[in-house]
């Protein structure tokens, strides 16, 4: 019985000092951040203009395709250019998600470290919080603006 009730006694001593040290939650405005991040923009017009790089591709394409003057030579260049273009997907695709990861790698690292620098317990998105916890966009665009890219 003597183990039982120390054991409480620890327990809400711990419980106690948990909360009494707890830092907080914070939240940022992602959308925010990214329309304030030179480096998240500069992603975007490159991202951006290899998309428009495709669209391209394949007006120029359309007239190649109109040239032609027998359903043979449409068809093999139907399928060339598909092929073509498959490949300029995937390698779209593979741009736009490793350019997008290392800026959300790039602020998920400021975030930290703002979250060190304040103490707080966890960062969330705005999106997911409906009242309460610490604001933080401001201090982790500042921390992205002083990081080199």
């Amino acid at each position: 019985m003597k183990k039982l009730k120390l054991g409480l006694v620890v327990l809400a001593i711990a419980a106690f000092t948990g909360i009494a040290n707890a830092g907080g939650i914070g939240y940022i405005d992602y959308v925010k951040v990214i329309d304030n991040y030179d480096y998240a923009k500069q992603v975007t017009k490159e991202v951006d203009a290899k998309g428009l790089e495709m669209q391209q591709f394949l007006v120029d394409k359309e007239k190649e395709y109109k040239a032609l003057d027998t359903p043979l030579k449409k068809q093999t260049f139907e399928a060339k250019v598909a092929q073509e273009f498959k490949e300029k997907e995937q390698a779209y695709v593979s741009l736009k998600t490793k350019r997008e990861q290392e800026v959300y790698t790039k602020i998920k690292d400021a975030a930290k470290a703002v979250m060190v620098e304040q103490k707080l317990d966890a960062i969330m998105d705005v999106r997911g919080v409906f009242v309460g916890g610490v604001d933080i966009t401001d201090s982790v665009i500042a921390k992205l603006k002083g990081a080199k890219k």
